[in-house]
């Protein structure tokens, strides 16, 4: 299993890098776990609607170039679906199971995703109707994806 998460911005964080890094070396054992950083686009704090739009086309760009035809693409949404983590669990081990050994995951920057990156999305999943941080999002994510494997493998961690 090959899991990719594709997101918008460099994580500059220390403490958030350890936390990641620890998740995909535990996640280790379990899938192949690739991180993609693109560019985020410069936005100021008051920008119209059209240029917002802009920035999200050109984020979208930039993750689409990183997306296989053959990935299974879950993007995070707020408007997407909620799943508790076993939920998550049994939704990637169904994937497993249908033949999907690539996984990408969208994680979109501070104005969110693109239409285009929605649409090439197969599933829409989001962690909670609240707004977080994307470089958050992006340890918040590595910890479910790992905690969804020990569910899988009826391995103690997800109590």
């Amino acid at each position: 299993m090959k899991i990719t998460i594709v997101s918008v911005g460099k994580l500059k964080e220390k403490y958030l890098k350890q936390g990641i890094e620890e998740y995909v070396k535990r996640l280790g054992a379990y899938a192949n776990m690739n991180i993609i950083e693109v560019p985020d686009e410069k936005a100021p704090e008051t920008m119209s609607e059209k240029e917002q739009e802009e920035v999200k086309r050109k984020e979208g760009e930039r993750i689409l170039s990183k997306i296989s035809q053959d990935d299974y693409v879950i993007s995070l949404e707020i408007k997407g679906e909620m799943l508790t983590s076993e939920k998550l669990a049994d939704k990637i081990e169904q994937l497993m199971l249908h033949g999907k050994s690539k996984i990408t995951f969208v994680i979109g920057g501070s104005l969110g995703l693109s239409n285009e990156v929605m649409q090439r999305s197969n599933y829409a999943l989001s962690f909670s109707k609240m707004t977080f941080p994307h470089q958050l999002m992006r340890l918040i994510l590595v910890e479910q994806v790992y905690r969804s494997f020990r569910i899988m493998k009826d391995e103690p961690y997800h109590k």
